[in-house]
């Protein structure tokens, strides 16, 4: 996406912005010349995480665009007051608030420490809410005034609490201020929207959630998120507000549809890893959109996941086969000897054991979860993403699955 001059000589006060996603909003904006505050705290460089506030400053100022480093945990009011304050005395107001900062921990109920949980919630809701109503009395004052917040969709699917509540109630409480502030200050022209991702984004941070570098094939750069916050902060304060916002959907509506240039791996042709919180249909909570009209089949006290792995074993065709082209072995968890495999090599196999070709990817996850996978109701990278499954051996084609189970799904 080319750069138009429109945020020339504004000012953007991003947090979280020393790396990632922030650092790429930064680095665009930067080249139509806008002066960028980035408000992170990582002064010192991390043993595991490239970037500092001072290293991406130096980024943002060869990229055309004048910098402000200021530490900043956006826990700590007295830190956030003094970057506004130094923001305001070095260039004059605040234009411009991305709440980039953010924290997450995919742990259920009962594996969430509380520090954990105050972390997440300190961070992500309380953090986006204070960085915003101490910037809203100068944003008051400009002609551009945007809050943007790299939040979800606000979705009920209780697909998206159960397993990691804590962390999705802290996102999601960076998603209803953007509901709230957008109403609250319509009439003050200070327009506030979220951004939230398609796909999975590569970034260090996200490498080392995954434990994998093919993570990389399956994501996309964080440029596809950097030229999709230019487009909506490019826009009229009076015409986009109170809106989340996806960043293919918006690359579309500018006009933009080869969304190949921002993969990571430009060489991997298959699917992408999906992000969280985004579903087909909608969800109150209680009901989906869409009933599924098909009910899971129990087997009447036989072993459910057999059953499963039968009826694979009786669609798989050549084609079928050759179309994934790989093994798969699944281990239920807590029963190392109960296992399961699909054999897409050759003409094609499933059943229960071990498949006699060496697997190229293990699966490990609890029995419910195999049955809601197969089931249509898991997709296998959320459940990878979410820590429901564990895969050993090549995350590449064991994303593959997804294809395959709606291939089969339409069978039976």
């Amino acid at each position: 996406m080319l750069n138009t001059g429109k945020l020339s000589g504004l000012t953007l006060f991003i947090t979280g912005g020393s790396r990632g996603i922030g650092k790429a909003i930064a680095l665009k904006a930067a080249r139509d010349g806008a002066n960028i505050v980035i408000a992170a705290k990582t002064a010192e460089p991390h043993p595991k995480l490239p970037g500092t506030i001072y290293t991406a400053a130096k980024e943002i100022e060869e990229a055309g665009g004048k910098c402000l480093p200021c530490i900043v945990d956006v826990r700590d009011e007295s830190q956030i007051a003094n970057a506004v304050n130094k923001s305001i005395s070095t260039f004059g107001g605040i234009d411009i608030v991305v709440n980039n900062a953010s924290a997450i921990s995919l742990t259920p109920t009962l594996d969430t420490e509380m520090k954990r949980y105050d972390l997440m919630h300190n961070i992500n809701t309380r953090g986006t809410f204070l960085v915003s109503k101490m910037c809203i009395p100068h944003l008051k004052k400009s002609k551009h005034a945007h809050i943007l917040n790299i939040s979800p969709p606000l979705n009920m699917n209780p697909n998206w609490f159960r397993d990691h509540v804590a962390y999705t109630m802290a996102k999601y409480g960076m998603s209803m201020c953007v509901l709230g502030m957008a109403a609250e200050f319509k009439a003050d022209n200070i327009a506030v929207n979220a951004l939230w991702p398609r796909t999975a984004i590569y970034t260090a941070a996200i490498e080392m959630l995954s434990g994998s570098t093919e993570a990389k094939k399956l994501s996309r750069n964080p440029e596809i998120m950097a030229d999709a916050a230019y487009a909506v902060l490019s826009r009229s304060v009076e015409n986009c507000t109170g809106q989340f916002l996806i960043d293919d959907e918006v690359l579309q509506q500018e006009g933009i549809t080869d969304l190949n240039q921002y993969a990571s791996d430009p060489t991997y042709k298959g699917d992408l890893m999906m992000d969280f919180f985004l579903d087909e249909t909608p969800h109150d909570g209680f009901n989906q959109g869409k009933k599924n009209s098909k009910q899971a089949k129990k087997s009447d006290g036989k072993d459910n996941i057999e059953g499963i792995f039968t009826k694979i074993n009786s669609h798989l065709t050549p084609e079928i086969a050759k179309g994934t082209n790989a093994c798969f072995l699944f281990v239920v968890k807590g029963d190392q000897d109960r296992t399961y495999y699909a054999d897409l090599t050759g003409n094609g196999a499933a059943g229960k054991g071990k498949p006699t070709t060496k697997p190229d990817a293990t699966l490990t996850m609890e029995a419910d979860k195999i049955e809601e996978l197969f089931d249509g109701k898991l997709k296998a990278s959320d459940a990878y993403m979410s820590g429901k499954l564990q895969i050993s051996g090549s995350l590449m084609k064991a994303m593959k699955l997804e294809k395959l189970m709606k291939l089969l799904k339409a069978k039976y």
